[in-house]
C-alpha cells in the first residue's frame, strides 16, 4: 500500500508556472524543493526500472520451459509489446477517469511520437545486443550516455557542464565498469557491443527529446499514454514473425503466475519508471539526469538479493538469489558518490528556478 501511495502521489503531482510561462516554480501535493522532489522522484524511476530484470529473467525462463520452440525474440518481443499496450490503456482509463483525456496538442503528439520510436528501437538493440555479448558488459555500455550527453550539449555550443555533473559522470562509469566486472584487457567490439552502443544513443536521443524546452508545458500523462501505445504497435511485427504459432501467444500468459509478472512489469517499471521519467527529468537538465539514472544497475543489484528466491518458488524455477561482491560494494559507493554530487550540486543553483538551474548547470 505504501508503494501504491507514493507511486500515485508522485505521478499525480502537477507543475505550476509563474504567471507569464517562463518556469515551474513549486510542486505539489508535496511541500519540497521541486529540484530535490525531482531528484526522488528520478531514483524511484531507476528503482521501477531495476525491478523489472529479475521478473523479466524468471519470467522468460519460465516461458522457455512452457512453449517449446519459442525463442528469445518472441519471448522479450511479446512481452515488451502487451506491457507496452497494457500500460497505454491504463494510463488513458486514468486519463479519462480524471478528465484530462482531452485537449491534445501538436507538440504533445510530437513529443509521444520521438519518445515512443527511441524507447522502441533502444530496447530493441539492447535486447538483440544481449545475445551477442555478456549482461555485465551490456549493462556498463548501457550507461555511455554519460559521456554522449555532455559531448551533444558542448558540440551544440553549449560549453562544457559545471565540474561537479562531470565529477559525478566519471565516477558513475567508473562505479557501473566496477558493478558489472569490465575487464579491458578483454574488451572487444563485435556485433553485439555495436548494437548495445547504438541502444545507448538511442537512448540518449530518448533523455534529450523529454528534454526539449518547446515540450516544457505539455501533460505528461497524455504524452506517456500515446507514446506507450506506439512502443507496443512498433513490436508487433516482430512478435508476428518470430512466434512459433498462434497458440504460443495464449500460452505465455496462460497462468496466473505470468499475468502477475505482466502486471507487475507494467504498473511499475512501465508506467511507474517512465511516466516519472517524462514529467520530471526536466527538472534537473538531462546530463545530471543521466548520472542518476546510472542507479538503476545498484538498485538491480539488490532486488537480485531476494527476489530470484521469491520468484523461483512462485514459477518453479531454479533461479538463485545473488550475493554480496567486493565489486558491488566499491561500485555501489562510487554510484551514491557521484548521485549525492549532482544532487548537492543541483541544491545548491537556484533549488526553486528550474530555467535559472539549468542555465547554471551549463
Amino acid at each position: 500500500m505504501f508503494e501504491c501511495s507514493v507511486i500515485l502521489r508522485l505521478l499525480s503531482a502537477q507543475i505550476d508556472y509563474l504567471p507569464d510561462g517562463t518556469s515551474p516554480t513549486t510542486v505539489s501535493p508535496m511541500n519540497l524543493s521541486s529540484r530535490s522532489f525531482a531528484f526522488i522522484a528520478l531514483l524511484f524511476a531507476c528503482a521501477f526500472w531495476a525491478l523489472g530484470f529479475p521478473i523479466e529473467r524468471a519470467l522468460s525462463l519460465a516461458q522457455a520451459e512452457q512453449i517449446p520452440g519459442a525463442g528469445s525474440w518472441f519471448i522479450s518481443s511479446w512481452c515488451l509489446a502487451l506491457r507496452f499496450l497494457l500500460a497505454a490503456l491504463l494510463l488513458a482509463g486514468w486519463c479519462a477517469w480524471t478528465g484530462q483525456l482531452w485537449g491534445w496538442t501538436r507538440k504533445e503528439f510530437s513529443q509521444a511520437v520521438g519518445l515512443g520510436v527511441f524507447t522502441a528501437g533502444g530496447m530493441l538493440l539492447q535486447m538483440d545486443g544481449l545475445s551477442y555479448t555478456s549482461a555485465s558488459t551490456s549493462s556498463f555500455i548501457s550507461q555511455v550516455y554519460c559521456v554522449f550527453l555532455p559531448l551533444f550539449f558542448a558540440l551544440r555550443g553549449h560549453g562544457l557542464p559545471r565540474w561537479p555533473v562531470t565529477v559525478g559522470g566519471i565516477l558513475v562509469l567508473l562505479g557501473i565498469a566496477i558493478l558489472a566486472d569490465v575487464n579491458p584487457l578483454h574488451f572487444t567490439l563485435g556485433r553485439g557491443e555495436i548494437e548495445t552502443l547504438a541502444a545507448a544513443l538511442l537512448f540518449t536521443g530518448q533523455i534529450l527529446w523529454a528534454d526539449r524546452t518547446t515540450y516544457l508545458y505539455n501533460h505528461m500523462a497524455r504524452v506517456s499514454c500515446l507514446a506507450f501505445a506506439i512502443t507496443g504497435l512498433l513490436y508487433l511485427p516482430l512478435v508476428a514473425v518470430t512466434a512459433p504459432s498462434t497458440q504460443a501467444l495464449i500460452d505465455a500468459y496462460s497462468s496466473w503466475q505470468s499475468l502477475f509478472c505482466l502486471l507487475l512489469l507494467t504498473l511499475f517499471c512501465t508506467i511507474g519508471g517512465m511516466v516519472l521519467m517524462f514529467t520530471y527529468q526536466r527538472r534537473v537538465g538531462a546530463t545530471a539526469a543521466s548520472v542518476i539514472y546510472c542507479t538503476e544497475p545498484l538498485f538491480a543489484s539488490g532486488f537480485a538479493f531476494v527476489l530470484p528466491g521469491i520468484l523461483s518458488a512462485m514459477l518453479n524455477l531454479d533461479y538463485a538469489n545473488e550475493s554480496m561482491t567486493i565489486n558491488l560494494m566499491i561500485g555501489g559507493v562510487l554510484v551514491v558518490a557521484s548521485n549525492l554530487i549532482v544532487h548537492l550540486n543541483l541544491t545548491a543553483v537556484c533549488p526553486d528556478d528550474y530555467s535559472a538551474a539549468r542555465r547554471k548547470i551549463w
